[in-house]
């Protein structure tokens, strides 16, 4: 039941989280596959019909702008077997996202007064003063408890050898968090069996916990604090996921017009009149956050937000300038912030990474395009990348040139396979690449949930996991430090 992809005689094979060497099985995935074989195609094929009908009727859905013949809105792509995390490794993933959350965030905080670890040599200058998202409108802007990264979600995968490794971060506005519940409320109604047996880590109290650290925000104290959510409105890609936190932690919703700032204070318009509001979770870009600061046409935002902010009347979650510490071009230099602000290793390794306004990387990286993944270091979603194995002639040369045109806009790494999982596809089992995006909150301590959203690339042979561009998700068990499964 099990495929594998040939592979060349010198390149090994990816990283496979089900199997090891030898088609033998991950002990902690041993119950799970013994009742698969049990139930057979059949039951795999009744529980993802299952599954799709929870998710639609639920209204679990995202948005596919490129495909509108078709309708832009889908149903949430789900695979029935998940993804198994040991405790052990589960340890040594939370240690890791912790350290380096720490040290982005006293990477904003530094860049935004001081500016130390440029003014050492230890990150270069230019890099970041020329970044289109280093925002000098905020510079010496004291956000509340000296926090940026209140919520961020890391994108980490697999090497060869198994070893955990860091993709990317993602601390603007992280979506993502909604799917990885709605993932559990399935898998749980589908699978209880599985859940009285192995002993998985809860997720659920993700919107508990990201409430208590968001009032803890508040100038006016945490007993009372008006949480609010900004959202740019129905037709953005996340909106599914806006107000499904909303009614999760019982906080309003509410547009840039619903918004006003009266004397350096923000107010939510309701039918009882203006009601001052405390933290503001936001979903909007820097760009169209607030028209006098920024983009002066945005329609989105919210006009005088910034100098509420700057006057430490209302806490902006996450901070706005975040963008500069995940660009892309900057990521390289995360394993030296660790070691100048911490004074420690890196606990997760990054992805090997050249900077394209390195001429020697730069020759490098256009010699070997067949091979490489090149980025847009300020793009996501899968949008403003070139997979070398999977392009055409054509579109490396169009690569090339705009590399050449802007070569700080771009960065490259070499292709990394990511791991292989078994999922449920067209009434087969088949293997396809995965990554992790878990999700840490700030508030007294950086903590990560456990588990994740786990991305599919549902498409054979892809190495894209958004879903958007064709990819889906599997529910992310983390297991418990008492054993794979509880004993019957």
């Amino acid at each position: 039941m099990k495929t594998n992809a040939s592979q060349s005689a010198k390149t090994p094979p990816p990283y496979h989280e089900f199997y090891m060497q030898g088609d033998q099985l991950r002990s902690h995935y041993q119950f799970l596959w013994d009742n698969i074989q049990r139930g057979g195609l059949g039951d795999l094929s009744a529980k993802a019909q299952e599954a799709h009908l929870a998710l639609q009727a639920e209204g679990v859905t995202f948005t596919v702008y490129s495909d509108k013949e078709s309708g832009i809105e889908r149903v949430w792509p789900f695979d029935v077997i998940p993804r198994i995390i040991p405790a052990s490794e589960w340890r040594q993933i939370e240690r890791g996202l912790s350290q380096r959350v720490k040290a982005l965030n006293l990477f904003l905080k530094d860049i935004y007064h001081d500016q130390r670890i440029l003014k050492d040599g230890v990150v270069p200058a230019e890099l970041i003063l020329g970044g289109k998202d280093f925002r000098r409108e905020i510079m010496g802007i004291n956000p509340p408890q000296d926090i940026y990264t209140h919520i961020s979600g890391i994108d980490i995968v697999r090497d060869y050898d198994g070893k955990y490794v860091v993709l990317e971060d993602n601390l603007r506005t992280p979506s993502g968090v909604s799917y990885m519940i709605e993932n559990r409320l399935v898998e749980r109604r589908i699978l209880p069996e599985f859940f009285s047996r192995y002993k998985v880590q809860r997720l659920e109290h993700y919107p508990a916990l990201l409430i208590q650290a968001l009032r803890r925000l508040s100038p006016r104290g945490k007993n009372n604090a008006v949480v609010v959510i900004l959202t740019p409105g129905i037709y953005n890609a996340a909106y599914f996921e806006h107000t499904f936190l909303a009614k999760e932690m019982g906080i309003p919703v509410a547009e840039g017009r619903d918004l006003v700032v009266q004397n350096n204070i923000v107010y939510l318009k309701t039918t009882q009149g203006y009601q001052r509001v405390d933290v503001l979770y936001r979903r909007v870009d820097d760009d169209f956050l607030d028209p006098l600061c920024f983009r002066s046409d945005s329609i989105v935002g919210v006009a005088g937000l910034i100098n509420a902010w700057r006057a430490g009347n209302v806490a902006i979650v996450n901070a706005p300038g975040n963008g500069i510490a995940d660009d892309k071009a900057v990521y390289i230099y995360v394993p030296d912030m660790i070691r100048y602000y911490l004074h420690e290793e890196p606990l997760l390794a990054s992805v090997p990474t050249y900077q394209m306004t390195n001429a020697n990387d730069r020759v490098r990286v256009l010699d070997q395009l067949e091979s490489m993944v090149v980025k847009a270091v300020s793009e996501s979603g899968g949008y403003g990348m070139l997979i070398g194995p999977a392009s055409t002639a054509e579109e490396r040369e169009i690569f090339k040139k705009k590399v050449l045109e802007n070569p700080r806009n771009y960065i490259a790494q070499p292709i990394i396979p990511l791991s292989q999982h078994l999922c449920y596809l067209d009434n087969e089992l088949q293997s396809r690449h995965l990554d992790l995006r878990p999700f840490v909150i700030y508030g007294e301590t950086p903590q990560t949930v456990p588990g994740g959203l786990t991305r599919v690339a549902f498409r054979k042979g892809s190495l894209v996991v958004n879903s958007s561009q064709g990819g889906g998700s599997k529910d992310t068990w983390v297991l418990e430090d008492s054993g794979e499964r509880i004993s019957s």
